[in-house]
């Protein structure tokens, strides 16, 4: 069994569900710590909803340290869903079929195992390396991500940590280990609606407000609308509905108002605060008495084809063969506040297909190829 695929199952083995750390970040801080990192672990978050944080540094040789490269990640794992449906203990790592199976083997322990060995190969292989070389590990990705990464990013800034290039281990793969990466993420903005009407007996409209039927043109002005063209690194914009809810349950009341959750996905050509003055413009202009809860899940970020992407996908040709596609689609991740503090920030990693399902599971020939072109990307970067 190659080192990759053996820390590969010890992190899998480790009950991690979110926010529990499980025991990861330990092992991982002693690896890094056995090749000169030094390594810092950081509590955070309430006392019900304790979040482990992990930052490690081997600073570089050059006088000024270098270039600084981190790998980031999480070890929290999505809950397993209904054990019974599972082939073998979602925490008990099972080769079978050349696929290792368990919660977390493609989001993301196979990363995180294969920046841990590709590091150490490295720093056996460079020990002299230039550049620096960072871990910021945390398990708050796959909760609310209030006491992870996000504030980790906070510390690292006010300590005035520069960071050049970043490496999320997120599971980008399509069909192929390689064939695509992110450079980038659209921007998340939710808002809960609440359209005011008049409640009344349904018999008799003329006293009431319907604003169900009040909506209804404004809902499908928002859905007409377009927000943006896109760019060459993003989809147009999108908006979507996805709740609604009005009425108290009886047939014969007209509702005293309606609920409707709605999200925007959105691209580095619209703004969050031009997205809301434009929504609420259209629901002015339709008449409507209505009241918003937005929230902001995060800022698109794009790294463009830099450095980073460059060096990552030569390392995917020297290693695959493949031409790698550069894309921004899916949802947020941890990127989105690593942007605001490292000049270019990527993901990549295994397979999506099995991520959060039950069955989840990686590729066992696609294990060492991952560790190579992450070690790769370091000698072509930092050496």
């Amino acid at each position: 069994m190659s080192a990759t695929l053996e820390l590969t199952e010890a992190l899998i083995a480790c009950h991690s569900v979110t926010p529990a750390d499980g025991g990861c970040q330990e092992l991982i801080a002693k690896r890094l710590q056995a090749i000169g990192f030094h390594t810092e672990s950081v509590i955070s978050g309430p006392s019900h909803f304790q979040v482990t944080n992990l930052w490690a540094i081997k600073k570089g040789k050059a006088s000024d340290q270098g270039k600084v490269f981190m790998f980031a990640g999480h070890t929290d794992v999505v809950p397993t869903g209904p054990l019974e449906k599972w082939d073998s203990n979602p925490f008990t790592p099972t080769i079978r079929d050349g696929m290792l199976y368990g919660r977390g083997a493609a989001d993301m322990k196979t990363s995180l195992a294969s920046f841990v060995v590709a590091t150490e190969e490295f720093v056996t292989t460079h020990p002299n390396h230039q550049g620096s070389i960072a871990f910021l590990i945390t398990s708050d990705e796959e909760g609310p991500a209030n006491d992870g990464t996000v504030i980790m990013c906070e510390r690292l800034q006010k300590q005035g940590q520069r960071l050049d290039y970043c490496v999320i281990g997120e599971p980008t793969s399509v069909d192929q280990l390689g064939d695509m990466i992110k450079n980038g993420r659209r921007g998340s903005l939710s808002g809960k609606l609440i359209i005011k009407g008049i409640q009344a007996h349904i018999a008799y409209p003329h006293l009431g407000k319907n604003p169900i039927h009040l909506s209804a043109p404004a809902i499908s002005a928002l859905v007409e609308t377009e927000w943006d063209k896109g760019n060459e690194y993003f989809q147009p914009t999108s908006f979507q509905i996805s709740n609604i809810h009005a009425g108290t349950g009886a047939n014969n009341v007209i509702p005293g108002e309606l609920t409707i959750d709605f999200n925007f996905r959105f691209s580095t050509e619209s703004k969050p605060e031009q997205l809301r003055e434009r929504l609420e413009k259209i629901l002015k202009d339709a008449g409507i008495d209505f009241e918003i809860d937005w929230h902001l899940g995060g800022s698109p970020f794009i790294t463009g084809d830099g450095d980073l992407a460059s060096a990552l996908r030569k390392a995917i040709k020297a290693e695959t063969k493949l031409d790698t596609e550069l894309s921004t689609t899916g949802g947020t991740s941890d990127g989105r506040f690593i942007a605001k503090i490292c000049k270019e920030v990527v993901e990549f990693g295994p397979l999506n297909a099995t991520s959060h399902k039950i069955n989840e599971c990686v590729i066992i020939d696609d294990v060492e190829p991952l560790k190579n072109i992450y070690r790769k990307t370091l000698e072509l970067l930092i050496a």
